[in-house]
């Protein structure tokens, strides 16, 4: 007997830093969201759909669960609470080597809410040098919960995705297809060129630079051969601007040099690539300003 086509929605939940953007890109097998060490490097919602053989799953990336301090943060949180309210499944992404704290209890409860099966995937077992670990993290979180399952993976070197796309499918209602086959994404390509620089700018600053960069693309024209892209990031002091320049431009020619080879690869074309910085005083919390910004689905 033929099994049904199955199809639907999982969103992806966890507090920052479990690796949940890492765990996206590894399960579609290329890289939609941009991965940083830093906690909320994700900002918005992002869509990536898989396509297998009898099976279409619709992933949505969200950003850490965090307390919401600014009005940007407040507004990435209602981003997750609008990717939680009806998926089919839930990935409930947990740091497997970090002891379960308030933000994964906060994180589940939103988990919860969603009224689906939601599955526990234990990341990062490849840095465990006792593999017991990993079933006394089960044990410590089926104590919180009674979760659909519990599947060990490691995003970083793709060990037990296979078992956890079979358990995702489970988990599916039958029905066609939601998307065409080639369909990857429900973000352009301006969004990710915005992205790919911003996470240049989180792998080479510390401190309260990351948290304080938008970035913003001005133009992009686009030539057989060539594509054009202007590009502003905005912060919010002086001094984070002269940080982002460097000493004579070598700051930002390194992320600018960067995010071109990245773009290049991803785009299968040449790209030029002029990069501003702006400063604009407090812009996390100006709602007029947050719209244009890069986090915005």
């Amino acid at each position: 007997m033929k099994k049904k086509h199955r199809a639907g929605f999982v969103a992806i939940l966890g507090r920052p830093n479990t690796g949940k953007s890492t765990l996206l890109n590894a399960l579609l097998g290329t890289k939609l969201a941009i991965v940083a060490s830093k906690p909320q490097t994700t900002r918005t919602s992002i869509q990536g759909v898989l396509t297998l053989p009898g099976a279409q799953i619709v992933f949505i990336d969200t950003p850490g669960i965090h307390k919401s301090d600014t009005l940007l943060n407040r507004r990435m949180m209602s981003t997750v609470r609008a990717a939680a309210e009806a998926p089919d499944a839930v990935l409930f992404v947990i740091d497997v080597l970090v002891p379960p704290t308030d933000e994964d209890m906060r994180a589940l409860d939103l988990a919860k809410k969603a009224g689906a099966p939601v599955i526990a995937v234990l990341n990062k077992i490849d840095w465990l040098k006792e593999k017991p670990e990993i079933l006394k993290r089960i044990e410590q979180y089926r104590a919180w919960y009674d979760f659909a399952a519990f599947v060990p993976v490691s995003a970083r070197r793709g060990a037990g995705l296979d078992e956890l796309r079979d358990e995702i499918v489970k988990h599916l209602p039958a029905g066609p297809a939601l998307f065409p086959e080639d369909y990857i994404t429900d973000q352009p390509e301006r969004f990710f060129a915005a992205e790919i620089i911003r996470e240049k700018v989180l792998h080479h600053t510390d401190q309260e630079v990351p948290h304080a960069v938008a970035v913003v693309i001005d133009s992009w024209e686009e030539t057989p051969k060539l594509i054009r892209i202007a590009a502003t990031i905005y912060v919010e002091k002086p001094g984070q601007k002269a940080i982002l320049i460097g000493s004579g431009g070598a700051m930002l020619k390194k992320i600018g040099t960067q995010a071109r080879h990245d773009l290049e690869r991803s785009l299968d074309r040449k790209v030029f690539l002029e990069t501003f910085v702006k400063v604009r005083s407090r812009w996390r919390e100006d709602p007029g300003f947050l719209p244009l910004t890069d986090w915005r689905p």
